[in-house]
């Protein structure tokens, strides 16, 4: 295993556009200075999730997800540190330089990482099967062709066939280096009753499924033989990577052109999907012949609200599929349905159309939901006046999970005209109907709080994203449990200690001050990390929270390739402003009247140039450290990072257009030190607590020890003065810090 060099993290890390990054995610809508949209880790109807490019961050203010491209990626995917690097790596096209990991470091690479590299070999075991054997082009490709799938498509969907013999993906697995764990793990092999091993998917033709973001996570295998006591399809177990309800197979392929038409295509196979994107029409996805889930249909919101549901031509599949659409209601997309001619799918459909026939016919065709299914059920129920109230009930049920108001008001208009029945009949009974839909989803609440407080794991049924709260990583060293009193001292020291390193991570290589060093009177400049820390080890202060001083152990190491990393950024944005100054300078010299007038312009644009330079480089310096801890290899510390430099709210246009408000960017000669002096006092504060706690039990144990009495009543004394000390330092006649 080879782990990716420091130089080359810092290029992807400084090429990665955050928005660029998550918009192959999740469909983004420009708000202001930032973008928002429905975050892709807990189910919303309104949009949360922000993204920042200035700050190079994402968060959402309901979950508290959220991160930089890395900490996103390795978050929404559940990739490695160093997975999500060459994910922005490949992204960009940015040369990757590495090197050969120890034995320690190979031992903590993951359980899911395996089982990933094992399934892409497969993939590319089943690919080369399907065109470079005898009989993958026989059997497997002569299926695909004789379907009329073109080359392009199948190197586009990675299909591949597998070998009859029963154990062949196993022994070249084996041999590539594989363990055999993992191929059971994954499903590809599994053991028999014998003991012998056998290739789950062989002698089928085979279709990958991949994640959003392009990890082969699972396999589903076709027979081609027509024994009826063999398994038409056959698919991959779920497993550590892969969750059947909670993929869309042809998502990764289709994800671009979804957001780019703002609609999702629903149908129901494989070759349904290859077929349409044949076709040309590539927003196309497919459930994978399992009902459509909560889960998948989350995944469809991330990207667009809009979905057309194509439905063949049986009448009992139709009705057999009408609970998914409700589900697709009830997460408040906008669902339409389509019905192919007698005998077609949308397979052979896609064969013998164009694309321009197949987006004439989806545009023409296709209606919304509530009126399909009142056509559909109204018509299978005839004059029956029972199966008609039946069928009028199942229509209201799914107006009543409707969560827009005016779309819902919209629906019950239209039902009533065409059902012939009361408004207020109707509206009641949507009433009854969502007061029962809010009571189940209240129990399932319940039921998962209970199971929770039973120690239980949730419900494999139930995919809602919890939000995982920072944990000590294991390089910290053990502590002793903290006795009441000192839990008290942490918990009223952890604001301030909170606040100063906030500064830190947030403005840390930003210039503060001038220092004046030796006899000589030499001045250095002092950014506001070297403050912070003369402060700090001027009074030998550490941070009482263990996740508070990781952070700033964080921000001291990052700082280190602070002179290097600014030298180069510097002789980037200087050949950037030399060239814009002579290219400037030759188009002035060319459509200027005179020789004053160039004069004057070549002026104004070296000092456009030059003042660009300068915020350049100090939006470099404000972004350095945030850009290293929130892209940190140490899950707490990037959530902590996230936590600290996000801010939910901005100063609205109307109080910064008529003058400049102050931010804590420029006030950060007044901020840092207060911080820092905050701190220190709180800390005598909670001595002086400490020592009139001793005070009182020294009276109620030994009231007769007056040298211990007054050894301590002097140290209150003197913890007193300097509280007034840095009383009068801060400019306050109140003597305790503030609280925050």
């Amino acid at each position: 295993m080879r782990r990716i060099d420091r130089e080359t993290v810092q290029k992807i890390l400084d090429t990665a556009d955050i928005v660029d990054v998550v918009s192959d995610f999740v469909s983004l809508k420009r708000r202001g200075a930032n973008y928002i949209g429905l975050c892709p880790f807990h189910n919303e109807r309104t949009p949360s999730f922000s993204v920042s490019r200035s700050k190079g961050i994402c968060k959402c203010f309901s979950c508290g997800k959220g991160g930089s491209a890395v900490g996103f990626l390795m978050e929404l995917e559940q990739l490695s540190y160093n997975e999500a690097l060459r994910y922005l790596a490949k992204k960009y096209g940015i040369e990757i330089k590495d090197h050969e990991v120890s034995e320690q470091e190979r031992e903590r690479e993951s359980e899911r990482e395996s089982m990933l590299a094992v399934n892409e070999f497969a993939m590319k075991y089943f690919e080369e099967t399907l065109t470079e054997s005898d009989d993958g082009r026989d059997i497997g490709l002569a299926y695909f062709r004789e379907r009329g799938i073109s080359d392009p498509m199948i190197r586009r969907f990675h299909l591949g066939y597998s070998h009859d013999r029963r154990d062949d993906l196993f022994r070249s697995a084996l041999k590539a280096g594989f363990s055999e764990k993992f191929l059971f793990d994954t499903g590809l092999c599994y053991r028999t009753e014998r003991g012998s091993v056998n290739d789950r998917f062989r002698s089928r033709v085979i279709y990958p499924v991949f994640t959003v973001s392009g990890k082969v996570i699972a396999f589903g295998g076709r027979t081609l033989r027509k024994d009826k006591d063999v398994a038409k399809y056959v698919n991959s177990p779920e497993s550590v990577i892969y969750r059947k309800s909670h993929e869309l197979y042809g998502l990764y392929q289709a994800k671009q052109a979804i957001v780019r038409k703002d609609k999702c295509i629903l149908v129901e196979g494989y070759m349904d999907v290859i077929s349409m994107h044949q076709s040309g029409v590539e927003n196309v996805v497919a459930s994978s012949g399992t009902s459509l889930t909560e889960g998948q249909i989350r995944l469809i919101h991330r990207f667009t609200e809009n979905v057309t549901v194509i439905y063949d031509s049986d009448p009992a599949g139709i009705k057999a599929s009408l609970r998914g659409i409700d589900l697709l209601l009830a997460e408040g997309l906008n669902v339409k349905v389509l019905s192919l001619p007698d005998g077609d799918d949308p397979d052979s459909f896609a064969q013998t159309h164009t694309s321009q026939q197949v987006e004439d016919y989806l545009s023409q065709n296709e209606e919304d939901f509530i009126s399909f299914k009142t056509r559909i059920l109204m018509d299978g129920a005839g004059a029956d006046p029972i199966a008609r109230s039946k069928a009028i009930q199942s229509i209201v049920r799914s107006i009543a999970i409707i969560p827009d108001q005016i779309t819902q008001t919209v629906y019950i208009g239209n039902c009533s005209r065409s059902l012939s029945i009361d408004e207020k009949v109707l509206r009641l009974q949507i009433a009854k109907y969502s007061a029962e839909h809010a009571e189940q989803q209240a129990r399932e609440a319940q039921r998962e709080r209970n199971r929770a407080a039973a120690g239980l794991p949730p419900d494999p049924a139930d995919d809602t994203s919890t939000v995982l709260s920072p944990e000590i990583p294991a390089e910290e060293p053990r502590q002793i449990s903290p006795t009441a009193a000192d839990q008290r001292r942490n918990s009223f020291l952890a604001p301030y200690e909170r606040e100063l390193v906030a500064y830190a991570v947030r403005f840390g290589m930003c210039y503060l001050c001038d220092i004046t060093e030796g006899d000589d009177g030499n001045v250095r400049p002092l950014n506001v990390l070297d403050y912070i820390g003369q402060e700090l080890l001027m009074d030998e202060i550490s941070f009482t929270d263990p996740l508070m001083q990781l952070t700033y152990d964080y921000c001291i190491r990052a700082s280190r390739d602070w002179p290097e990393a600014l030298q180069a950024e510097t002789q980037r944005l200087d050949a950037l402003r030399t060239a814009n100054i002579s290219g400037g300078v030759e188009q002035i010299r060319m459509t200027a009247d005179d020789l004053d007038s160039i004069s004057r312009l070549e002026r104004e644009l070296t000092d456009r140039e030059n003042a660009a330079f300068d915020a350049a480089i100090d939006s470099y310096t404000v972004g350095f450290l945030r850009r290293r801890l929130l892209s940190s290899d140490n899950d707490s510390v990037r959530h902590t990072a996230t936590d600290m430099v996000t801010s939910r709210h901005s100063l609205s246009k109307i109080h910064t257009k008529y003058a400049k408000i102050a931010t804590d960017r420029d006030r950060l000669f007044e901020l840092v030190p207060l911080a820092v002096y905050n701190l220190k006092c709180a800390l005598i504060e909670a001595e002086i607590a400490k020592t009139n706690g001793e005070i009182k039990a020294t009276y109620a144990s030994a009231p007769g020890d007056r040298q211990r009495l007054r050894q301590l009543m002097e140290r209150n004394l003197e913890l007193n003065n300097l509280k007034k000390q840095l009383s009068v330092y801060l400019g306050e006649r109140i003597l305790t810090p503030r609280r925050r």
